[in-house]
């Protein structure tokens, strides 16, 4: 073997796979097709291998060469002496019961929940560690006597690591560490026995240490070739040389080519052109390389940016996209590739940004364009992952309204032929129910009260039967092995995909994703007990993240000439149009990761790689795909947050190509103006083709015959503040669902007082006249009730103490109202019919006393501040309501007597009792009240009247139920009402 080597390399802007074959085919003598049959390449990704084989397979017809993925060498079979690596899973699940026991010892490590994270993070370490050559002996000589105490245990556990799988040999920790001795195994029987035929690495940089080693052995070999991606052969030797006196340059995008070099003794020089292919746009090249050099010779720009010419042909085919947020951006890429796809273009769009990536997805379904997304749909997104990641959360707790209608409609559930429909008509039943009553946590008794109430017996009843025994059999509450909680997952995922009545598992385990989702499954069901024991809310945090680990590629939808790169594929090529998008700094590149383990002096001084080695492998990706033909790079100025940082590269590009004299900044100012037409295209596209006027304020005007005949006191302040909701309600029929987790609010803790009162005075007898008692007896009644009305137990403690601290006040008013009589009716209906309007009036007051002197009096309680007298007079009609129906013997379980006192008993932490004048300048306050209801009615009957939206508001921060359905918000309570004629004409 040559101790010197040899390297290769395809320089930028050139299509690297067509490269490839192109110079194989110029160094393969043509007398002897057989030499493509004994080569084999080695390649860096599967897209990459994909790319060379359909540069194969476009011809001339050859014997094909074998293609290898370099990770596939930790596979490799042949060499039995070298034990096996761990699966990552199996790895993972080792390392976190390591940490677990350890946490068990020492609680303040970590907590509990992020042991899978660690473990994941401590498997990562372990691989590096290996692939680089560094072991334990390296962690012991470090001195870490400078550093915080955490520093130390996180050495102190990495080394429990080494030790822990130290003691097995039979399997190594990680593919990571057979991938190094293989390499180690190739290398020492190639100096004795070279392989006959051609050894070749494709694509890789060497940017891991194993990889790093075979790359120098096959360099090293007399038919070996390891042929560079996107080597810069316009860097002049004194950068090369900057590179090599060990200036901090390990973001520079060809630093790892400097290392590689040094270890074969080469110099840049000496780094051989694989193909002569041109390259797309040499002066692009030369302007990149330019603005790239490491940050101490930058200086290098003055003197060198002279003699840098033809900056117009360089950026002639290059857009900068400076979007002012990040929606814009969006567009702004989806109408480019929506313009590719006409012109026939091939178009790549690369960024890291996931979340911009999936904004495009979006937007191109305007278009109907499905783009090939390489890195495909995260399985735990993917709706067999999302239904197996809900069905598991039921074996962690009882499921709450909201969890359980989410499993429950979700579409794998109760996916067998011909019972989906009944099952979604049912749920919707169970939905509708289960909110009328306030349900927040259907256990199984609810469910089997759903089934015996129901009229209609279609099934139903059975399915509620199902659906209740299937949610009582669930194990909770006990740790176990990794085995038994699969077997429980699973039996209870296929039981759910069954349904009720079905044959099979439905849509469970079917196509792609379902078929991901079962290889998922089963990588847990083979890793058997490892782990130790967990609990059932530890194995829920194992399966998100296992899921998370699996994509779902569709080869079917997508366009094929729109498609979606991760960085790493940018060295593989092949589009006519690359969009880099998400150019802002801490996106492209990403900041490096802290190490839980390793701080940046420990990590060099061990030897292993600096956190800057991905910022300069994401350089190197970066410099590869803006040397396509045409390119387009954007940036949003704002994220959700804040204003952005350009990234650093693009940074370097447009001040450099701002200092370069008129040329320059002519160059540049084309690139923002091309940049500026796609923005103006993008909002184009958001602007409505018809401006439509806004809605005005409205008056409907329903027929007479259809306006309500009965209404209830409460709904008589609704019909004077906001007549437009006494519409929606009950002309419209139309009910504001109560929510599927009832929020611990204000109108939740004013239903639960007004019930606490109830109990409490109808329990007057077991605390009249003493204090204490009754001080005791209203704790117990509010903590009964307060437990009755939410689950949330630090508002029950809140909401108890607040009554408690104004107790004394309570019970005081309550001595003093009994002294004056005794509570005849609560909460108890009665109504009044006004024959002539032919309207009749409901109520059902908190409270009426029966006083002394045979009168009565009307109470209301108010759990907020109790209404003025004025708010009574214009607006606030209950109390004087509810008396003058007591007057008119409308509550036929009280004899008829007139009304001496009404007043509002202040129950909450706010306000105080506030009594009412019985009589007003105008007469009797519940007369005069009466009359008015009379007008009012009166005046409801002229079709001409209508119900206009928000006519007196009281408050305006609080939404009203129908606020949305009047518009509001297109007007304003200035706005003049309109009267809108609904329904038909009247008939004589």
């Amino acid at each position: 073997m040559d101790e010197r080597g040899r390297l290769f390399a395809v320089g930028l802007g050139q299509d690297y796979p067509k490269a490839l074959v192109s110079g194989l085919a110029a160094r393969f003598p043509e007398s002897d097709p057989t030499a493509w049959a004994r080569c084999t390449i080695y390649v860096n990704s599967g897209r990459m291998l994909r790319r060379i084989r359909d540069e194969f397979d476009a011809g001339p017809p050859r014997l094909l060469p074998k293609l290898r993925l370099l990770s596939e060498l930790s596979d490799a079979g042949d060499f039995p002496e070298i034990p096996q690596a761990l699966k990552p899973l199996e790895l993972k699940l080792d390392l976190a019961e390591l940490l677990m026991s350890l946490i068990e010892t020492n609680p303040e490590l970590a907590p509990r929940s992020a042991v899978f994270d660690l473990a994941e993070s401590l498997a990562a370490l372990l691989d590096e560690m290996h692939g680089e050559g560094v072991g334990p002996e390296a962690l012991a000589a470090l001195d870490v006597g400078g550093f915080a105490r955490h520093w130390e245990q996180g050495r102190a556990i990495v080394e429990a690591a080494f030790t822990y799988f130290g003691d097995s040999s039979d399997r190594l920790a990680g593919s990571e560490a057979r991938r190094r001795l293989i390499v180690k195994a190739l290398s020492e029987r190639w100096k004795h026995s070279p392989p006959k035929g051609t050894i070749l690495i494709a694509g890789s940089t060497g940017s891991r240490g194993a990889t790093r080693m075979l790359m120098e052995a096959v360099a090293r070999l007399p038919n070996g070739h390891v042929v560079l991606p996107g080597f810069d052969f316009d860097q002049p030797p004194a950068v090369w040389t900057a590179l090599e006196r060990g200036i901090p340059a390990e973001d520079h995008p060809q630093y790892r080519f400097r290392v590689l070099m040094d270890a074969l003794e080469l110099a840049p020089d000496e780094v051989i052109p694989w193909d002569k292919t041109p390259p797309m746009v040499p002066e692009r090249n030369r302007l990149l390389s330019l603005a790239l050099r490491p940050a101490p010779v930058t200086d290098q720009w003055r003197n060198e940016g002279r003699r840098l010419t033809e900056l117009t042909e360089a950026t002639a085919g290059m857009t900068l996209v400076e979007a002012p947020h990040q929606r814009a951006e969006a567009g702004a890429i989806a109408l480019r590739l929506r313009k590719a796809v006409e012109d026939g273009q091939k178009a790549a769009l690369i960024s890291p940004d996931r979340m911009l990536t999936r904004r495009v997805t979006a937007a191109l379904q305007r278009w109907e364009i499905e783009p090939d997304d390489s890195a495909g749909e995260p399985l735990h997104q993917a709706a067999p992952g999302r239904f197996l990641r809900h069905v598991a959360q039921l074996l962690e707790t009882a499921p709450e309204l909201p969890q359980l209608l989410v499993l429950l409609k979700h579409p794998i559930t109760a996916s067998s032929k011909e019972i989906r429909g009944p099952h979604l008509r049912w749920t919707r039943e169970l939905e509708l129910y289960l909110r009328g009553k306030g349900t927040s946590h259907p256990d199984a008794e609810k469910l089997r009260g759903f089934a015996e109430d129901q009229k209609v017996k279609d099934g139903r009843e059975n399915w509620a039967e199902w659906l209740a025994g299937l949610l009582a059999s669930v194990p909770r509450g006990k740790a176990g092995s990794l085995s038994d909680h699969v077997a429980h997952h699973l039996d209870l995922a296929e039981r759910l995909a069954t349904g009720f009545g079905g044959e099979d598992t439905g849509k469970l385990w079917t196509k792609d994703a379902g078929e991901t989702a079962a290889s998922a499954m089963q990588a847990l069901r083979d890793a058997g007990d490892r782990g130790g024991a967990m609990t059932a809310r530890d194995y829920t945090t194992l399966l998100h993240g296992h899921l998370s680990g699996f994509n779902v590629l569709d080869p079917v939808r997508p366009h094929p000439n729109v498609m979606i790169w991760g960085t790493l594929e940018a060295r593989v090529g092949g589009a006519d149009l690359v969009i880099l998008a998400g150019l802002t700094d801490g996106t492209w590149p990403d900041l490096p990761a802290p190490d839980t383990w390793l701080n940046r002096p420990m990590r060099r001084e061990a030897g292993l790689l600096s956190p800057e080695r991905r910022i300069g492998l994401s350089a190197h990706d970066f410099q590869q795909a803006i040397a396509a033909r045409e390119v387009m790079l954007t940036r949003p100025e704002r994220d959700e947050e804040a204003e952005t940082v350009p990234s650093r590269w693009l940074n370097r590009l447009t001040n450099l190509l701002g200092g370069l004299g008129p040329e320059g900044a002519e160059a540049l100012s084309g690139m923002q103006a091309r940049g500026q037409s796609w923005l103006r295209g993008a909002s184009a596209l958001e602007q409505p083709d018809v401006a439509l006027p806004r809605a005005p304020r409205p008056s409907p005007c329903p027929p007479v015959a259809v306006r309500p005949r009965q209404l209830a006191v409460t709904r008589i302040t609704q019909l004077i503040r906001d007549p437009y909701a006494v519409y929606a309600r009950h002309i419209l029929r139309l009910r504001k669902l109560n929510p599927l987790a009832p929020e611990p609010d204000a109108r939740m803790r004013g239903i639960a007082l007004h019930e606490i009162m109830e109990k409490f005075v109808v329990a007057r007898e077991t605390w009249h006249g003493d204090r204490d008692a009754a001080r005791q007896c209203l704790s117990g009644i509010a903590r009964e009730e307060l437990a009755r009305a939410t689950p949330v137990l630090s508002m029950q403690a809140l909401w108890h103490a607040r009554l408690m601290a104004v107790a004394d006040r309570i019970i005081d008013g309550e001595f003093a109202r009994l002294e004056e009589g005794e509570p005849a009716l609560t909460e108890d209906w009665g109504r009044l019919d006004l024959s002539d309007l032919d309207f009749t009036l409901i109520a059902r007051p908190d409270r009426i006393d029966r006083l002394q002197g045979g009168g009565y009096a009307v109470y209301d309680y108010k759990s907020g501040q109790p209404p003025s007298k004025d708010m009574v007079l214009h607006f606030e009609k209950q109390l004087p309501l509810e008396a003058a129906m007591l007057e008119q013997d409308g509550f036929t379980a009280l004899p008829k007597a007139p009304v001496e006192k009404l007043g509002y008993i202040a129950i909450g932490a706010s306000g105080q009792d506030r009594p009412l004048d019985i009589d007003t300048q105008e007469g009797r306050l519940a007369d005069v009240t009466l009359d008015g209801l009379r007008e009012l009615i009166t005046r409801y009957r002229d079709r001409e009247q209508g119900y206009s939206s928000i006519r007196a508001a009281q408050l305006t921060n609080f939404a009203g139920d129908y606020d949305h359905l009047a518009r509001y918000g297109e007007w304003d309570l200035t706005s003049e009402v309109e009267r809108i004629m609904v329904g038909p004409e009247e008939t004589s």
